[in-house]
């Protein structure tokens, strides 16, 4: 009669326990499945472009905890004149020979076309053992840390090359590049701006928690690489390409793939002596686009080093330090999400017209800058860089969609993003040597993208009015 009794009143005890646990669930399920069907959209899921969203939104949430736990203990801890040696120190011990490997990374994962899934998920799983390395540095900022960062830095180049190589294999059908490179890139700025707070509550519990964090997610990623479809492993009809073909050779243009000759004719034309092609052969535009996105990209490096140290010596008006940070990190991370936005909308349309006009704009806003330095003129040359340079790499990433034949176009998408990534060390370079005067650090600025039209837009323009001499895709 007890057993009876005691059964009949742990049923609503039960039932309470399943509503209350389903309560608790529902948020996060509701919330996973929310996200997968937003990155599933469209075909994304049936092609495999969705599980690479999900992938560099980790990827994007991994650094970010990284660079926090980087920033506090390099830039924030000490005094700026201090500081301005560490951070000088962290780009003399990971930048510079990051800037001698970075040329080497794209031909190496030339020769891995079997083991993309393996090397991003190789770059995820490094990067989870040298956040842990880091995390006994991070608190006494010793010399063993910069040899660890500059593991993290050519291990999330790395996997940059990689991801930029896979996206071309994994089009849904009536999918331009621009709009799945414009999805993916927009996946990583989300996850980037859930997780930096996120990363700054664990910098409150300890240095090293971020990077404890940064560990967990990027173990995630490590698995999650190995979910891509094995399509993304595929090496069928490709070929290699070299930015500039060798001096006083007239790359071939490689022909389209029918029936499977075009190999066989490009193997016999290497063994008569010729060489494979370069990106030089499908016309100017490639080129032009990426002189101008290597000049947003050297713009990008400087602002971040240059503003960073100016605005903690002199601060926006009437605002702190960290205030005036946040509100330049802001105005440019609002400028590339609404960048990333338009080139989706865009949907490559006369990218080279593009390419031009956002060089233009973010040129003049940066002479206005020089000219009329104040809060607001610092703000939104940020919000320009950042809008800029996301829409003028996504018209560039139309270009070559459109210009280089698929079975040299992951290799050119490799060497392309490797030639950036040295802009950006450059760029940073200069701003940490620059004296800490706004007007002269906008007239730098200036000067960088006065380089790049000089150097893009008129050819750019060119291109534009003769068409592509070569196009491949709509």
């Amino acid at each position: 009669m007890t057993s009876a009794r005691s059964h009949k009143d742990s049923g609503p005890l039960r039932r309470t326990g399943r509503t209350i646990g389903h309560a608790l669930h529902t948020p996060f399920t509701g919330t996973a499945k929310g996200i997968r069907k937003a990155t599933h959209a469209h075909g994304a899921g049936e092609s495999g472009l969705g599980k690479l969203i999900e992938l560099h939104a980790v990827n994007g949430a991994g650094d970010v905890m990284i660079t926090i736990a980087l920033a506090s203990t390099v830039f924030f801890s000490v005094p700026t004149d201090e500081a301005r040696g560490r951070v000088a120190l962290y780009l003399a011990v990971t930048m510079a020979p990051f800037t001698l490997l970075a040329p080497v990374i794209g031909p190496l994962l030339d020769h891995l076309p079997h083991g993309r899934r393996a090397a991003m998920a190789g770059a995820m799983l490094a990067r989870a053992v040298l956040a842990l390395t880091m995390a006994g540095a991070v608190a006494t900022g010793g010399l063993e840390l910069y040899p660890a960062a500059l593991g993290v830095l050519v291990c999330s180049k790395a996997y940059g090359v990689v991801r930029s190589a896979v996206v071309p294999r994994l089009l849904p059908p009536r999918f331009s590049l621009v709009k799945a490179n414009s999805r993916v890139t927009l996946a990583g700025l989300l996850a980037t701006g859930i997780a930096a707070p996120i990363g700054a509550g664990l910098h409150t519990i300890g240095s090293a928690w971020p990077l404890y964090g940064a560990c967990v997610i990027f173990i995630g990623g490590t698995a999650l690489a190995f979910t891509l479809p094995r399509k993304v492993d595929s090496s069928k009809g490709e070929r290699k390409a070299q930015l500039v073909p060798p001096y006083g050779v007239t790359a071939p243009r490689p022909e389209p793939e029918r029936n499977g000759k075009a190999n066989g004719k490009a193997r016999g034309r290497e063994k008569n002596g010729e060489k494979r092609p370069g990106l030089r052969s499908v016309g100017p535009s490639v080129l032009n686009g990426l002189q101008a996105n290597t000049a947003h990209r050297a713009l990008s490096g400087f602002l971040i080093f240059f503003l960073a140290f100016l605005l903690r010596e002199q601060p926006l008006a009437g605002q702190s330090a960290a205030v005036s940070l946040g509100i330049v990190g802001v105005a440019a991370g609002a400028g590339n999400a609404l960048g990333t936005a338009v080139g989706a909308w865009l949907r490559a349309r006369g990218p080279e017209v593009i390419v031009a006009s956002v060089l233009t704009l973010a040129l003049g806003v940066a002479v206005l800058a020089a000219l009329f330095f104040s809060t607001v003129m610092v703000a939104a040359l940020s919000a320009t860089a950042g809008f800029t340079q996301a829409l003028s790499k996504l018209s560039l990433d139309a270009m070559i969609q459109r210009d280089v034949p698929e079975e040299v176009r992951t290799s050119a998408f490799a060497r392309s993003e490797t030639v950036l990534q040295m802009a950006w060390v450059i760029g940073g370079g200069i701003g940490i040597a620059l004296p800490l005067n706004g007007v002269l650090g906008m007239s730098v600025a200036s000067g960088i993208l006065t380089l790049g039209a000089a150097t893009s837009v008129r050819g750019l323009l060119s291109a534009a009015r003769h068409g592509s001499p070569h196009p491949r895709v709509a």
